[in-house]
């Protein structure tokens, strides 16, 4: 080997040992937690669609939804406001003011959307709204005072159209259900990608129908509200998530609107971009 081979490959390996360096010394601790030590726990938005101007039928039942995750996000500490039916232009402008308001006193941020779902959109009463737009406003550039803590978001919505039947949830009557009838939200949302501290918490995994009962709410709700009041204050969130994932998944389809779906199964996801753990334990 020539001279400057030899210093060459010499250089290389100094260098590969002042960045093997450098990276035991950022070392992260794999326990960190999110500091919750802010005055407030955070806001929470729920936005409740049930009835549209669209062609899709009514969303029998998220009342129940609604009134579940209230109580349960208030026994966390969150300081809750719920919108009803709200046109895309209502939405946008709540979700505007919510993201310009300043959260330097919070914790966290928390937003929840019951409707029906297509591809990348949510539905509002009368038109759809990108998800993307939504989640893009509380990113660091939109929203400083929310930088570095955890931004949830979970959609209640179908994610695509598993037994080729569209129809199922959009267009059709709006006649009253049966008792303790079990439908579907529609249609198909994708999965995004949004930033650092973002969790997006899906109820179904992509290209699947999300099931919802008219009496008791939607599966994964009614999972996430009970794990919620069992846990919510004790578990670190991704691991209370992942119960959640395992209890809808344990429910099978015994009567439907639709006689496909019978025996048919529903599994919710998330898409994590938390850079630590996150518990809501709590406050003193």
């Amino acid at each position: 080997m020539s001279t400057t081979s030899h210093d060459s490959v010499k250089a290389g390996m100094e260098n590969l040992t002042e960045t093997a360096g450098t990276f035991s010394k950022l070392s992260l601790d794999p326990a960190e937690e999110y500091k919750m030590n802010k005055k407030r726990r955070g806001l929470a938005l729920i936005f409740n669609q049930k009835h549209f101007y669209t062609g899709c039928k009514p969303r029998y039942g998220t009342e129940v939804d609604r009134n579940n995750l209230e109580k349960r996000l208030k026994e966390l500490g969150f300081e809750v406001k719920v919108y009803n039916d709200k046109t895309k232009k209502d939405v946008e402008d709540r979700i505007r003011e919510a993201a310009e308001a300043d959260h330097s006193d919070a914790d966290s941020f928390l937003l929840v959307f019951l409707s029906h779902g297509e591809k990348d959109h949510i539905h509002a009463s009368d038109d759809k709204i990108s998800i993307q737009d939504i989640t893009a406003r509380f990113k660091g550039d939109k929203c400083p005072t929310l930088v570095g803590k955890p931004k949830i978001f979970i959609l209640q919505a179908c994610r695509g159209e598993e037994y080729d039947n569209p129809a199922t949830a959009c267009g059709g009557g709006e006649s009253e259900p049966k008792e303790d009838e079990l439908m579907v939200d529609a249609s198909a949302i994708h999965t995004l990608p949004a930033g650092a501290d973002f969790i997006m918490c899906y109820s179904v995994a992509e290209g699947y129908f999300s099931f919802r009962n008219v009496l008791e709410g939607s599966w994964y709700i009614q999972d996430l509200c009970k794990t919620l009041g069992e846990y919510g204050d004790s578990l670190e969130f991704t691991d209370l998530l992942t119960m959640v994932n395992r209890r809808v998944s344990m429910r099978s389809v015994e009567k439907c609107t639709d006689p496909a779906a019978i025996e048919k199964k529903q599994v919710p996801c998330f898409s994590s971009m938390l850079t630590k753990q996150l518990y809501f334990r709590p406050k003193e």
